[in-house]
């Protein structure tokens, strides 16, 4: 006995440390643009990423950064406009001073990536080229390499993080905050390469991680989206909200049996004029929507997955997307031109075909427009925030905006706390002792989310979703990044679960087929969650509460 109590302690003690003021979790947009901020701050930063530095969501991203840069706009487009624009597509629950915020931020912050070396494509009489996607009412959205923003985001950050010898570990993966007895965050417990148990003390620590895509059977997310950082955070005692509301891509690359992450179609293709067909060749989006193919996202969507449940032409599985009209498409969306092709597909001569995939969590940690979440010692930004600035349904391309716009906020906010002695003292931070917490086997998780939770929801199916996610579920350690993983990919289904379940109406990203209109104004407001002491996330909204009582 005492032999195996000394092996379960040696896995659970620390054997390594580290310090730093702020430790950025999380190495694309926004963790990398706030590493970079709190560095010219005079910070010690340290960056821990699950993977390679560049291998997050962040070059994924196809479309581009909306923004309405001084002097190259739209004639008649401003600010404000983007700013209706982005409450149109959040249908109701976006904060408006957060919106408004944020995107005021923008050029700023654009301007700033820009002088780091970032690259944007010319437009064809001077400045920049500038396209038009979904929900958008102007052509304000910035790109480069044609469909290749993200990877030039992430390239022009990781190379000024590199140049700078900012200190990262790649390959380390962040388990749970350290805590003093006050419940303030100083640091983070971490697993290196070889699943050895560090921590990190730090007063400040950011949780910068992306989505959760990995939920579903198909996304458009890479493996690393499995929510950890959301995990972390509901588990040191932050709050969560708008977790009902993931949005889908309506045009994710279709291959028979896909797993995992597959293909974008950017939304810009449907800019330059695409149209989407069903399987006998008509039109999707005639009469749904005012904007027809550049509906917002949560329109196309749900309006190809009903036109799906008809199996037009025999097929229930795809539609397609007719992009044999645009004028240089090749050059204009090589990632596209090229991911088709080595699906059997030339998008010149032939339809794409394209499936609705999991893309986007509008929902997250609570966080103010500095990226502070109602923990001491703990800021959040990116995906795994909820700043107010999406609502039930993200408006195309404000992610990186809000990554570029945030992370050097957040940085700010850590180092304005830090200086006025408000964050705790390192040195008294704990991790908790020999954690166990709920898992679910990751392949009955994503079949059950994907049947039961995707687009298009009702009470009957999110029981089942319940029922199935009790039964594969049990008490596991955290002791490797796959345990840390289904963990957090387990603990963000329950969460998703009983925010959809609880909402009985259709609104942006959530339409419950048993409750298809949207209820106003007794649904307008977006619901908490936190975790109970036994760890198990509830709501934490009081309304709801005296609901349920």
């Amino acid at each position: 006995m005492s032999n195996q109590v000394t092996a379960r302690e040696a896995k659970t003690t620390p054997r390594w440390e580290a310090a730093a003021d702020l430790v950025v979790i999380g190495s694309g947009v926004a963790g990398l643009t706030a590493a970079l901020r709190g560095r010219a701050l005079g910070l010690r930063v340290l960056v821990v990423t699950k993977a390679a530095i560049e291998d997050g969501n962040t070059r994924w991203a196809q479309g581009g950064v909306a923004v309405v840069l001084p002097g190259e706009h739209d004639d008649g487009d401003s600010v404000a406009r983007h700013v209706q624009d982005t409450l149109t597509a959040g249908a109701g629950l976006c904060d408006e001073v957060a919106v408004q915020s944020v995107l005021d931020g923008g050029p700023g912050a654009v301007a700033r990536l820009r002088e780091l070396g970032a690259s944007f494509d010319a437009g064809t009489s001077g400045g920049l080229a500038r396209a038009r996607e979904g929900g958008h009412t102007a052509f304000r959205v910035i790109h480069a390499g044609g469909d290749a923003t993200g990877a030039e985001v992430e390239r022009a950050l990781v190379a000024e993080t590199t140049g700078r010898r900012l200190p990262v570990l790649e390959r380390h993966v962040a388990v749970d905050a350290l805590r003093t007895p006050s419940g303030a965050v100083a640091g983070v417990s971490v697993l290196d390469p070889d699943g050895v148990l560090g921590v990190v003390r730090a007063p400040a620590v950011l949780v910068a991680t992306g989505g959760l895509g990995q939920l579903y059977q198909a996304t458009s997310n890479p493996e690393p989206a499995t929510g950890d950082g959301l995990a972390l955070a509901l588990r040191a005692g932050a709050q969560a909200a708008d977790m009902e509301f993931v949005q889908f891509h309506p045009t994710v690359l279709y291959t028979p049996g896909a797993r995992g992450r597959c293909p974008l179609v950017t939304e810009a293709v449907r800019g330059e004029g695409a149209r989407l067909l069903d399987g006998a060749g008509e039109l999707v989006m005639l009469g749904v929507h005012p904007l027809g193919d550049l509906a917002p996202r949560d329109v196309v969507s749900a309006a190809i997955t009903r036109r799906l449940a008809e199996a037009p032409g025999g097929i229930d599985d795809h539609v397609f997307l007719d992009a044999t009209r645009i004028t240089g498409f090749a050059k204009r969306f090589p990632t596209v031109y090229g991911a088709a092709l080595a699906a059997g597909v030339d998008p010149l001569t032939e339809p794409i075909p394209v499936t609705p995939a999991a893309h986007f969590a509008c929902g997250g940690v609570v966080t103010d427009t500095t990226g502070r979440t109602g923990v001491t010692g703990l800021y959040a930004a990116g995906e795994v925030a909820r700043t107010g600035l999406h609502g039930a349904n993200r408006l195309a391309s404000n992610s990186l905006l809000e990554g570029l716009v945030m992370g050097e906020r957040v940085a700010e906010a850590a180092a304005a706390d830090l200086a006025s002695g408000v964050l705790a003292e390192p040195r008294h931070g704990l991790a908790p002792e020999c954690r166990h917490v709920e898992a679910a086997e990751r392949d009955a998780l994503q079949r059950a989310m994907s049947r039961y939770a995707a687009i298009g929801r009702d009470a009957d199916g999110l029981a089942v979703l319940g029922s199935v996610l009790d039964l594969a579920t049990s008490d596991s350690p955290l002791r490797t990044q796959a345990e840390v993983e289904d963990a957090a990919l387990t603990l963000a289904a329950q969460a998703l679960v009983i925010s959809a379940a609880r909402r009985t109406e259709s609104r942006g990203c959530q339409v419950r087929l048993d409750f298809p209109e949207r209820d106003e104004p007794g649904w307008r407001r977006s619901q908490l969650i936190r975790l109970s002491p036994s760890g198990q996330p509830v709501l934490a909204d009081p309304i709801l509460q005296e609901v349920v009582a």
